[in-house]
């Protein structure tokens, strides 16, 4: 049971602000298919987000459709670099982490991800509505993650992002939904409110804590 959110793809496409490599003179050509998203195509070559969109400043991101040529840009070898440093687990000697309540919470790792969010539209949710992977209600606490990276019904403690809607400074949560979008070193988080509220949370590195 894999959902299509159709909304990551506006997220990626829309709120990409800052440049993460240089653009070397050489490129080459992408023949996109009917599944294909800017946020695929930049895992599949390695090229940051960013700047596969400054790259085709004339394709709708919400439209990649099959036979679109699509330019993949070549970037310098440091761009490498950073995703490794996005993907790598954060070093944290004490293994605990206090919540904003004070209480603290030991932890077996934690990890630093890249993080967008979704609701419960249905445009975000298919034919399965606004629940998630176990088929229980959507709610504050919600992580969609990919179960080869966090298995799902791991409680997880994730801090660093900046949302009006959730908790201030942190919060306990549970992965239990997934999304066909979400591969690798990525979280999508559920937030109250409507779909064009949560295209304002972007793209965020986050550190989740895999609680123990």
């Amino acid at each position: 049971m894999i959902k299509k959110r159709t909304l990551a793809a506006a997220v990626i496409g829309l709120s990409v602000m800052m440049a993460a490599g240089t653009v070397n003179a050489a490129s080459k050509t992408h023949t996109s298919t009917d599944n294909d998203t800017f946020w695929k195509l930049s895992k599949q070559y390695s090229v940051p987000l960013d700047t596969l969109m400054e790259a085709n400043p004339k394709i709708d991101p919400l439209n990649l459709y099959k036979g679109l040529k699509v330019n993949i840009p070549t970037t310098e070898a440091d761009t490498a670099k950073k995703s490794e440093t996005v993907a790598a687990a954060a070093a944290d000697s004490s293994k605990t982490v206090k919540a904003m309540n004070g209480k603290e919470y030991a932890y077996s790792k934690a990890l630093l991800v890249q993080a967008t969010a979704y609701t419960s539209a249905a445009s975000e949710n298919g034919k399965w509505g606004a629940v998630d992977y176990f088929g229980d209600k959507l709610k504050v606490g919600t992580i969609a993650v990919d179960p080869k990276m966090i298995p799902l019904g791991t409680k997880l403690y994730v801090t660093g992002y900046d949302y009006n809607g959730l908790p201030q400074g942190g919060m306990v949560a549970t992965a239990t939904d997934i999304g066909g979008s979400i591969k690798g070193n990525r979280i999508d988080i559920f937030v109250p409110g409507v779909s064009s509220q949560a295209m304002s949370f972007g793209i965020q590195n986050v550190k989740v804590f895999v609680l123990e």
